[in-house]
C-alpha cells in the first residue's frame, strides 16, 4: 500500500497526501499519475484505476490545495478564500463516481474527473456543514494531518493513535524516564 488513511475520511485523507506540510520541502505522496491512480483504488473511490495521466495529476493537487485552504480557514474562523470555493464547487459540479450493484456486490467505476467530484463533494458537506466544527490538526509536532474529531467529549488530539498518538506517547514516556534517571 502506497497510501495512507488515518482519518477515515476521504477528503481529509487526500489532504494528507502532502505531508509535514510546514517542513521545507513538505513531502508529497501524489508524486506521478500512477501514484494518484494508487490513491483512488487503495482508498476504495474507485474499483479500478482510472489511468490517471499528468494533466489529472495536476488538477487533482490543485483541488487537494483548495481542500486545504477551506479547512484550515475553517480551522482558525477565517473567511473561506474565493479562488479556493470557486475551484471546489468547480469540481463539484461534475459527475460523481458511478456505483452500481451487481451479482458480485457494489461497484465504484469512474474518471480522474468523476473521483474529484466525489471528493469535491464530499468536501463541501464537511467545510459548508456541521462537521467543519469537528475539524482539528493533528497535535504531533511535525504532522499537519487534519481530521474530524467525532470522539466522546471531541478531545482526539491525533490524527490517528497508532501513529501520531503512539509515537507522542512514547516520547512522553521517555522524557519522563530520562528526566527521572539523573536525579537519586
Amino acid at each position: 500500500m502506497l497510501h495512507a488513511f488515518p482519518c477515515g475520511t476521504l477528503p481529509l485523507d487526500f489532504v494528507g497526501t502532502l505531508r509535514a506540510r510546514r517542513d521545507d520541502p513538505p513531502r508529497e505522496r501524489l508524486t506521478g499519475p500512477a501514484r494518484l491512480d494508487a490513491w483512488f483504488v487503495e482508498s476504495g473511490l474507485l474499483d479500478l484505476a482510472p489511468g490517471a495521466g499528468e494533466v489529472d495529476l495536476g488538477l487533482a493537487l490543485d483541488l487537494r490545495e483548495a481542500i486545504y485552504s477551506l479547512v484550515a480557514a475553517r480551522l482558525h474562523d477565517g473567511p473561506p478564500p474565493p479562488d479556493a470555493v470557486a475551484e471546489l464547487n468547480l469540481h463539484a459540479s461534475g459527475r460523481p463516481v458511478t456505483l452500481r450493484l451487481g451479482p458480485d456486490g457494489a461497484t465504484r467505476t469512474g474518471s480522474v474527473a468523476q473521483g474529484l467530484a466525489t471528493l469535491a463533494r464530499q468536501s463541501v458537506e464537511i467545510v459548508g456543514g456541521a462537521d467543519g466544527a469537528l475539524l482539528r490538526e493533528c497535535a504531533r509536532p511535525g504532522c499537519t494531518q487534519v481530521y474530524l474529531d467525532r470522539s466522546r467529549g471531541h478531545r482526539r488530539d491525533w490524527c490517528a493513535m497508532r501513529t501520531c498518538g503512539n509515537r507522542v506517547k512514547a516520547a512522553a514516556y521517555r522524557a519522563r524516564r530520562n528526566s527521572g534517571a539523573g536525579i537519586s
